[in-house]
């Protein structure tokens, strides 16, 4: 009996734990299922919206508009418009009014975060397209001169600096260096090149360069600290002579040129091709010919370049022979980069600041995150994640967007939530008509591109128009309404008048900078962030029915904008 007994308590134990397996297995599954489900329902729910034929993205969920009575009134503002009786149909008021656009940040609510990390997969191999081609053409492989020692507080080949981290070869920072006619092309960290014209003074053993390229297996490139050094061959020097020298003005001289510019050449039959190179090789970014007389330097308070004289009192003629001889000289932009500004780092300390740079889609944001960490020598943060923007150099991309590293953080959020959790931001506006072109462009042609013709002739740019622009107004509504410190930037304003607007947003995030810095930056404006390829002149994407839809939410923000003592917007804004 006790023998029967115990071989039942021993069945009863393994049943037990048996149900219990069962139990924890059904549950796991039936939480698999709903997540399922879910992800259907939201998938279907997108399909389901006023515009099928868009395929929206989804990034711009958590749009929440500003207090209604802000938008109660959105008749055309004097002091804005005049003549926009076409807006007051009762269609258009009903069907794009306050009430509208908050039951349609309601649907896009679903659909933001998770956009930007789709674009990465999508856009990647378009960003890298440029550089396969330029690998598969390169005419050679440089000479390896060795290994060598890097410090980054006194680096040697400083002359330009690229980053790709994830695509970098050995041809590839090659072909970098040549473009701005360098000497030397140096790699570190399986990811950094560095160009210049200077060998470094010291040697490493051949075997401390020991990290491989991160776009080429077999290939090294550096190491911790260490930089594998190629001399670019000369038989590019030739073509190299006349690439890239851009031709800036016609300038009063200094009164003392060899106080302004640190290197100088006297030469008889002096041309603009000698003195470019000449500074070229000094690491200059800018030849200065008055004469004979050639003068390499950087752009400086006493020759900030701001102040251009007609070129007749140059002699008219873009050469050094007709120059002036004396009160005026011919300026030209060489291929070496300014590095005056070029240093960037995280905060040594958390910043007891957290700022957010906030923008709509296409206003710039990249632009203005260049702009800040070149003037302030910090990186920025981002609430998401761009692999393509940290394989151009914004080390902040891969850092947590909460860590406090970085002077301030890109965010494109508009919810009640994501804007309180920020101490104050700076937010960048832009021309909607811009706007709304240039998010269209990178959503099909990436950061540096442009959509085709048959993008902008589909259904899917008259879908994106209607979704996007209440988008554009609720961003900037919501940010007014529960934005603690704001600092409003208008994109218009920054690029006509950089280096005050920019040091406004400086001593806004409590730096200081020098002026030198400042030049520095406006002289490397651009970045790597130009779009390139063919443009369409006298192009117009924008329907009548596209400028009415447009010009409402232009007038709300205006009026929005006022009503909280801000200046109002740009006159540029000023709807079609």
């Amino acid at each position: 009996m006790a023998k029967a007994f115990f071989r039942l308590q021993k069945f009863l134990r393994r049943t037990q734990f048996l149900l219990f397996f069962l139990t924890a297995a059904y549950l796991m599954a039936g939480s698999l299922l709903l997540l399922q489900r879910t992800r259907l329902v939201i998938q279907q729910g997108l399909r389901g919206t006023s515009n099928p034929a868009l395929p929206v993205p989804e990034g711009m969920a958590g749009i929440s508009i500003a207090d209604p009575r802000m938008l109660q009134n959105p008749r055309p503002s004097p002091r804005l418009l005049v003549g926009t009786d076409a807006m007051q149909e009762p269609a258009l008021d009903q069907r794009h009014g306050p009430l509208w656009l908050v039951s349609r940040n309601s649907e896009l609510r679903q659909l933001r975060r998770r956009w930007f990390h789709r674009f990465i997969s999508d856009q990647e191999p378009m960003q890298t397209a440029g550089f396969k081609a330029m690998k598969h053409t390169a005419e050679h492989q440089g000479t390896y001169v060795g290994c060598f020692s890097d410090d980054s507080r006194e680096r040697t080949l400083k002359g330009a600096v690229f980053y790709d981290l994830r695509k970098m070869t050995v041809s590839h920072c090659q072909e970098a260096c040549a473009e701005r006619a360098y000497t030397y092309a140096g790699l570190a960290y399986g990811a950094e090149c560095y160009c210049g014209n200077t060998l470094p003074a010291t040697a490493s053993k051949p075997e401390e360069c020991n990290s491989e390229c991160k776009g080429e297996k077999g290939s090294v490139c550096g190491g911790v600290n260490r930089l594998s050094v190629y001399r670019v061959e000369e038989l590019r020097a030739g073509a190299r002579r006349r690439r890239n020298v851009i031709y800036r003005g016609c300038f009063r001289a200094p009164e003392n040129l060899t106080d302004t510019f640190p290197a100088s050449l006297i030469q008889p039959n002096l041309t603009v091709e000698m003195c470019s190179e000449f500074c070229s090789k000094k690491e200059f970014p800018l030849a200065v010919i008055r004469g004979r007389e050639c003068y390499c330097g950087f752009p400086t308070g006493r020759f900030s370049l701001h102040d251009g004289a007609d070129g007749q009192l140059c002699g008219g003629m873009r050469n050094a022979s007709s120059a002036a001889q004396g009160k005026y000289c011919l300026v030209y932009q060489t291929p070496v980069q300014d590095t005056r500004c070029t240093d960037r780092k995280f905060l040594t300390t958390k910043s007891k600041v957290f700022v957010a740079l906030s923008s709509f889609p296409g206003a710039g944001n990249t632009w203005a995150r260049h702009l800040i960490e070149h003037a302030t020598g910090y990186y920025t943060g981002s609430y998401y994640f761009d692999g393509a923007l940290y394989n151009k150099g914004f080390k902040g991309e891969k850092d947590h967007w909460r860590s406090r590293r970085t002077i301030c953080v890109k965010t494109h959020e508009s919810g009640k939530t994501e804007i309180e959790m920020f101490d104050s931001a700076i937010l960048l506006i832009r021309n909607p008509f811009k706007s709304l072109m240039a998010e269209f462009n990178r959503k099909y042609a990436g950061h540096l591109g442009y959509a085709t013709d048959r993008n902008w002739k589909s259904k899917e740019w008259p879908d994106f128009v209607n979704s996007y622009a209440s988008w554009w107004a609720s961003h900037v509504l919501d940010w007014l309404r529960y934005g603690k410190h704001l600092l409003i930037v208008h994109y218009e304003d920054l690029k006509q008048n950089l280096i005050p607007k920019l040091r406004e947003m400086v001593e806004f995030l409590n730096m200081t900078v020098t002026e030198d810095r400042l030049l520095c930056v406006e002289n490397n404006r651009d970045g790597n962030f130009k779009r390139s390829g063919a443009k369409q002149k006298d192009f117009e994407p924008f329907t009548q029915e596209m400028k009415d839809l447009i010009n409402r939410y232009i007038l709300t923000v205006d009026e929005a904008l006022r009503g909280r003592n801000f200046t109002g917007l740009p006159r540029e804004y000023v709807p079609r």
